[in-house]
């Protein structure tokens, strides 16, 4: 049976989610990689989510411990804009 994870790992891994989207390289291409990448992106980012989204609900969780779980979710959201609606500096001549 597998280890539950503790709301502080699960934030801890969440925010690694969050950088790993932020790391993935961007193609040059407006094709199939673009859309393979975008996948990527909203995949971590959909993970980082589902790692944290019932930590405000829990009863037994602090309150530092929820408000963080929420800063998590507020920054998985910016994350997804700053990502995929970021343009390159030559596209905006």
């Amino acid at each position: 049976m597998a280890k539950l994870m503790t709301p502080l790992e699960r934030i801890d891994k969440a925010k690694a989610c969050i950088l790993a989207a932020r790391e993935l390289p961007e193609p040059d291409s407006a094709g199939w990689e673009r859309l393979s990448y975008v996948a990527q992106v909203k995949d971590k980012l959909r993970e980082a989510f589902e790692l944290v989204k019932l930590i405000q609900f829990s009863p037994s969780a602090s309150l530092e411990v929820k408000s963080a779980a929420k800063a998590v979710i507020s920054e998985a959201k910016a994350a997804e804009d700053e990502i995929l609606k970021r343009r390159k500096p030559d596209a905006a001549a």
